[in-house]
């Protein structure tokens, strides 16, 4: 899980047959594993001979092969997940059997392949690795940040007031904490530092 992520820019669906089974893949961004589940049940078809399905939400994956032979649909289309580097993403393949058997390797190549070319096609976006600060400023200083959060990425999570400014939590790009501190830290003169929120 290195490397540049993705995420889907919105819901995506591929149609493919092979050996007279129809696969239809439904792919769309998921933030949890719950919000995977109900993706899940919402693309699943009970008309359909099965219905398939992966999600990887960073460290978190899980599939399944709902009756396939084992490790011959889930398996491969969360490789397919992970072969286009995608995150926050779960993939249904429902497919309608044909009559003609595909073997192992055949549906594999089928799920795997559907699931790939979905996802390959698809309009993505690249995954930012959000977080929250903390820091304190004085009130003249807050204006200045103000017109610097577009800058930043950031958008204000929460600030509480008191007799001296204000405490300010941000959310923004991991990538841009860095400069954040070096602003915060010129802005106040070295008298209020930036920490990070776990």
């Amino acid at each position: 899980m290195s490397g540049t992520r993705f995420v889907l820019a919105g819901p995506a669906t591929l149609r493919r047959e092979v050996k007279k089974s129809i696969f239809l893949a439904n792919a769309a961004n998921v933030s949890s594993p719950d919000a995977a589940l109900d993706f899940v049940t919402a693309a699943a078809d009970a008309s359909a001979t099965h219905n398939c399905w992966a999600y990887r939400i960073g460290q978190q994956y899980r599939f399944n092969d709902d009756g396939e032979p084992g490790g011959t649909a889930g398996k491969p289309i969360l490789q397919a997940i992970d072969g286009q580097q995608m995150d926050c993403t779960a993939v249904v393949v429902t497919r309608w059997y044909g009559g003609i058997k595909l073997g192992a390797g055949g549906l594999a190549r089928a799920y795997g392949g559907c699931a790939a070319e979905c996802l390959r096609l698809a309009a993505k976006t690249e995954a930012v690795e959000m977080a929250q600060v903390v820091f304190a400023l004085p009130f003249a200083t807050l204006p200045l940040l103000h017109a610097r959060l577009a800058e930043f990425g950031a958008s204000i999570a929460a600030e509480r007031f008191d007799a001296s400014g204000a405490e300010l939590r941000l959310t923004l790009p991991a990538v841009r904490i860095g400069a954040l501190r070096h602003w915060v830290t010129d802005a106040t003169r070295g008298r209020s530092s930036v920490r990070m929120v776990d």
